[in-house]
């Protein structure tokens, strides 16, 4: 049997800093979960994880420890992410009955051999049999169905929680691309500075999100919306409530969202002139939970004078592309790289 011969019992990974999905063949998604573990402080146990251990965020007593343990789309506390990723895969291989799946994760292009071998190993520890990594930006492009096969450039924008992942595919392949540090994550701490400095406000991230995700916008709304949210008086210490206007947050992502324009404007850049005119007529594709930002679309539309389509289900992307790549092995397996196995 081909090493590469994988089939439905066999999972992709979306390993992401907000949220781990995780496929099954011709299952689909199986699993989606916040990227958080809620471990017992002295013994490593799992206590909790995804929802459960995110409703404890900002809540927990000194005895129990919860963890967001990915950073900027990669590893920032290694034992967490093993025990989180072991309690997931546990999960799921007794639910669907698999015994040491092959594993594709989903990397940051940008991800370091340091990162890379964290990756293999979290996941080599929690029970895969082989683990295979795929470019991020290659995988939502996969899955937000771009011909990425043809003679012809393709651009992907995949808005994550911990990285921008911005890339021209042609001919199955990544002709450019860049890592930007900059997503969801720092928009979610943009509108908490912004709290703390002009409302006298502290709140804390669960709270922030809500606010990104309910009012958050990038340009002014036809008519402002207005959010009521509660926190902490800096001045008095005292529990609060104060009201945020859609254009505050507007204004509180404006040198975040700037950034990203710019990365996506740098890597146009340095596109090889006959795949430029391809994007222009083909247009940018845009992935990722940061996609639903409202406006942002036209916002690059507006900033680099190509029409920007936003994929179906822009938040599952990745996990579709690994998906997809599970299900056609034989052609797309020049995508991935064989990142560590034991046959």
């Amino acid at each position: 049997m081909s090493l590469l011969k994988l089939n439905s019992r066999d999972l992709g990974i979306d390993l992401g800093t907000a949220n781990v999905l995780v496929s099954l063949g011709k299952k689909g998604i199986i699993f989606r979960e916040p990227s958080v573990v809620a471990i017992k402080a002295n013994t490593e146990e799992v206590i909790a994880f995804g929802s459960e251990a995110k409703e404890m965020l900002g809540r927990a007593p000194d005895t129990i420890k919860v963890v967001r343990p990915l950073k900027d789309g990669v590893i920032a506390d290694f034992t967490a992410t093993k025990l989180m990723l072991r309690a997931i895969i546990n999960k799921v291989t007794k639910q669907f009955k698999l015994l040491k799946p092959r594993v594709v994760v989903g990397v940051p292009s940008g991800i370091t051999e340091v990162e890379e071998r964290a990756v293999q190993e979290a996941v080599i520890s929690s029970g895969a049999r082989e683990v295979y990594l795929i470019e991020e930006p290659m995988a939502a492009a996969i899955g937000s169905n771009l011909k990425i096969s043809e003679p012809s450039g393709n651009m992907i924008v995949d808005i994550g929680g911990g990285t921008t992942e911005v890339a021209v595919i042609s001919l199955g392949g990544i002709v450019t691309s860049s890592s930007i540090r900059i997503a969801g994550d720092e928009l979610t701490e943009d509108i908490i500075n912004y709290c703390k400095r002009y409302l006298n406000l502290v709140i804390g991230e669960v709270t922030a999100e809500e606010i990104k995700t309910e009012i958050g916008c990038v340009t002014p709304f036809m008519t402002e919306l207005k959010k009521v949210v509660r926190g902490r008086d800096l001045r008095t210490g005292l529990p609060v409530k104060k009201e945020i206007s859609s254009s505050e947050v507007e204004f509180a992502m404006k040198d975040s969202i700037s950034k990203i324009i710019d990365g996506i404007k740098q890597t146009l850049e340095v596109t090889p002139p006959e795949l430029s005119s391809d994007i222009v007529v083909n247009g940018i594709m845009l992935a990722g939970g940061g996609a639903l930002i409202k406006n942002l679309d036209k916002l690059i539309t507006e900033k680099t004078g190509i029409h920007v389509i936003i994929a179906d289900n822009p938040l599952d992307c990745v996990a579709n592309g690994t998906t997809l790549i599970l299900e056609n092995i034989d052609t797309l397996k020049n995508v991935l790289t064989m990142a560590h196995g034991r046959v």
